[in-house]
């Protein structure tokens, strides 16, 4: 399948579940103490390099970006799906969401003190993952701060349904050395690893890696 073409499937399939989804995640996090610890961690460390716009890239409803903004932090969020983004407006009037490719980000370059992958990399091959975090290291400014989210494995899992609704999606799972290396190639430094073990509903462990930009001398 073309990147073209998997994108328009992704956003087809999240556009159909924009509402459930929303509904059956709303309170997720309120279960999850560790991935509130590197929400909190990843918002620490963006307020100590000063203020300035977060993204939540692949936002979803809102529900992370919204916790975010209740970190203190100047966060909006960026989304494939206008399903989603539309959801997010709704739920989160007073956040700024908006309908974007995060390979491709209307944003100028060093313009972010922070940003966020949760769980928005999942639709993504491994091998093609360079280019998202590239786009990433180009939008955050030097001293920047990154934190991904991910399932663990090296598989991948064909979902055709989801969230009470017919999907067309195929998930992937990712090494937590891979992706560090990965990110220390395009000039960020590893910061943080965390892998947890699955909670019920999950199937395999979870991944969390924090990274700050490197100055560009140090890259």
């Amino acid at each position: 399948m073309s990147d073209l073409s998997s994108l328009h499937t992704t956003r087809a399939s999240y556009d159909t579940v924009a509402v459930d989804y929303a509904s059956l995640l709303a309170d997720e996090l309120a279960a999850k103490p560790l991935d509130r610890a590197m929400l909190g961690a990843f918002a620490e460390h963006v307020t100590a390099e000063g203020d300035g716009p977060v993204a939540d890239l692949g936002c979803g409803p809102g529900r992370v970006t919204a916790y975010l903004r209740d970190a203190g932090l100047s966060a909006f969020g960026v989304d494939l799906s206008p399903g989603m983004v539309a959801e997010a407006r709704r739920r989160h009037p007073g956040l700024r969401f908006e309908v974007g490719t995060m390979s491709a980000l209307d944003l100028a370059d060093g313009s972010l003190r922070g940003a966020l992958a949760w769980y928005s990399l999942v639709h993504t091959p491994p091998q093609e993952l360079g280019p998202y975090v590239t786009e990433f290291h180009r939008v955050l400014a030097p001293g920047g701060h990154l934190l991904l989210a991910f399932k663990v494995g090296d598989e991948r899992v064909r979902l055709e349904h989801a969230y009470g609704h017919p999907v067309d999606l195929d998930v992937y799972r990712f090494s937590p050395d891979r992706v560090a290396e990965l990110l220390r190639r395009t000039g960020f430094a590893v910061q943080a690893r965390l892998v947890r073990v699955a909670d019920p509903g999950e199937s395999t462990p979870q991944a969390f890696l924090l990274a700050q930009k490197l100055p560009q001398a140090a890259a």
